[in-house]
């Protein structure tokens, strides 16, 4: 018989506190072991319960989220999730802790709809199951990998030479319609620490444009590719209606928003039916661009659970593109690259820090 999945829950609301404590308990695989209601009494009650699992709220008392975050990641590796609100404020408070350590978070419901709770904690059950199947010493070991900072590979005849990440954020090349290779990145839990990593590690003069789908909710991918665009040579946004595809250019899909790309070579957001349960979807990113770009799409999958993004690089191989995913060693959750090397589709496995590397590399083949 599965053993439960010892969780502790730490929210300074006694609401939140309750209402969570209910709705994970009516689940027999999860095992409520104490409740916190501030990061000092939390810290104090991991070392001693020792539970798997650790929902989170970022604003509380005595000591926040985001310095409780730190100190168990410094004293007691632990899976936790934040819990957050949708406000301007906690967004970034949200991303910080994802780099931090944090495996996923959870948007807390409203107080003010109680006939929602129900349907919206949901969602938290399933977040703490995969939480718990994340393997906290392989992920401590990671969190200690920082980004190289003082300088970036830049892509030079097929070369790899360094120059300062504040040279060539300006110089892209704009064109109505891009006729080049397109990158699409996907990425679902644990994928904000890992592209924290891979994004500032890409070159200035990246010769090709990037499309990023992480699985996000909305509220959340603005902040999170402001966050990215600050840490990196390339330019990095939130996508937005009629983008157009540039060399050296992150868009990143907006939470709840499949984003594509038209005939005209320009980003198109839709709210079409969720693709693997996801909205946006890996798959029906690369699918649109597949379509356009043929054999010239490139695909990198990173951790996550599920099977986004396997029918994608499906599309590319067929089509005689190159598909890189990350190794087993450095994910948070081999899910997402799992479905695609079972299914024969991976040119490369590699580990996090080798991923940049490859980009230049398959850009230049």
């Amino acid at each position: 018989m599965t053993q439960s999945i010892k969780t502790l829950i730490v929210d300074d609301s006694a609401f939140a506190r309750s209402m969570i404590v209910k709705r994970l308990t009516a689940d027999p695989g999860i095992e409520i072991i104490g409740v916190a209601k501030d990061g000092v009494d939390a810290l104090e009650k991991i070392k001693n319960l020792k539970p798997q699992v650790v929902t989170l709220d970022i604003t509380m008392p005595r000591m926040d989220g985001l310095t409780t975050l730190e100190r168990i990641m410094e004293e007691c590796p632990t899976a936790v999730i934040m819990l957050s609100a949708l406000t301007g404020e906690q967004a970034p408070a949200t991303v910080a802790a994802l780099e931090l350590g944090a495996v996923d978070f959870f948007l807390k419901p409203s107080a003010l709809n109680p006939a929602g709770i129900a349907s919206d904690t949901d969602e938290l059950v399933e977040k703490v199951k995969t939480a718990a199947q994340v393997n906290m010493a392989r992920w401590r070991q990671n969190s200690r990998r920082k980004p190289r900072p003082a300088s970036v590979k830049t892509a030079v005849n097929g070369a790899v030479a360094t120059e300062s990440a504040t040279v060539g954020k300006n110089s892209r090349f704009k064109k109505a319609r891009y006729q080049g290779k397109v990158l699409v990145i996907g990425s679902s839990t644990g994928g904000p620490k890992a592209l924290v990593e891979l994004i500032p590690n890409l070159p200035a003069n990246l010769p090709v444009p990037v499309l990023l789908v992480q699985h996000m909710p909305p509220g959340f991918t603005k902040s999170f590719a402001e966050r990215l665009n600050q840490a990196s040579a390339v330019r990095v946004k939130e996508a937005e209606e009629g983008d157009v595809l540039e060399p050296g250019t992150v868009l990143m899909a907006p939470g709840d928003y499949h984003m594509v790309v038209t005939s005209s070579g320009r980003i198109a957001l839709n709210q079409d039916p969720p693709m693997w349960g996801v909205r946006p979807s890996v798959d029906v990113t690369i699918n649109s661009v597949v379509n356009l770009y043929g054999g010239k799409t490139m695909g990198v999958v990173l951790t996550g659970m599920g099977s986004d993004g396997s029918q994608g690089t499906a599309q590319i191989k067929a089509k005689g593109g190159l598909v890189t995913v990350e190794h087993e060693s450095t994910c948070a959750i081999y899910g997402m690259p799992r479905c695609v090397v079972e299914k024969g589709n991976a040119d490369k496995i590699l580990p996090l820090p080798e991923i940049a590397d490859e980009i230049v590399r398959m850009c230049s083949a």
